[in-house]
């Protein structure tokens, strides 16, 4: 699903954010990008979404070479792609449905069809019933449990999350990664960079680990799924 051959990132600044990282995700796997702070998580998936390009190496994304994406090209491939962030980045001036629907409409998908994912999707997070609500009304877990709503509400095969618990307490953490396992387990693949190193571990599931941009460790427990 994942493969990142030799990949490095520089920024004009001079920030060298990756370097020469290789490794590759299968399909419907489940792993977790963690480091320090400026380690290079961000980056790595923001180049899986094609939100910056690598500047040497190659990044397949479900059997893609994301270098011969063009421009015009990039719309379709990130609606395969569902986005979870730390901040959620909800429009606080539409309602639960209106965010949870943004994809849909994007993609031009019937209404009908629109309102049966919508609640779908909040079904899965359990917010089934909110959908008349301003985000601005919700707690600061209910509002990232509309962001990843969102991010599934189209049926993506893969899910990138950046820091999704960053905000939330161990509870709330625990329930939002014990969501991530659960989209793992009806087939979609799940990358997740975070520093919450207790939560990872509780989760038992392969974690790559970077400093400085370097891939140092790709620790795989036997009991991972």
């Amino acid at each position: 699903m994942i493969r990142f051959d030799n990949v490095s990132k520089r920024y004009p600044s001079g920030q060298e954010a990756l370097r020469e990282l290789s490794f590759e995700l299968a399909e419907g796997e489940m792993a977790f990008v963690t480091g320090h702070s400026g380690a290079g998580k961000s980056t790595l998936l923001r180049l899986i979404a094609l939100l910056d390009r690598p500047t040497r190496g190659q990044v397949h994304v479900n059997g893609h070479n994301l270098a011969q994406t063009r421009r015009r090209g990039i719309p379709q491939l990130r609606r395969r792609i569902g986005m979870v962030f730390q901040d959620h980045r909800l429009l606080m001036d539409r309602t639960v449905y209106d965010n949870v629907a943004l994809p849909l409409i994007i993609g031009g998908i019937a209404r009908e069809e629109i309102g049966k994912r919508v609640r779908a999707s909040l079904d899965k997070v359990g917010l089934l019933g909110r959908e008349a609500d301003a985000p601005v009304a919700l707690s600061t877990g209910e509002q990232q449990r509309v962001g990843i709503a969102r991010a599934i509400v189209a049926k993506p095969p893969l899910l990138i999350a950046d820091e999704p618990t960053g905000n939330l307490d161990p509870q709330l953490s625990a329930e939002v990664m014990s969501l991530f396992g659960e989209f793992q387990q009806v087939g979609t693949t799940v990358l997740i960079a975070s520093h919450d190193l207790a939560l990872i571990k509780r989760m038992n599931r392969r974690v790559l680990v970077l400093d400085h941009g370097h891939l140092i460790d790709d620790f795989r427990p036997q009991a991972a799924s």
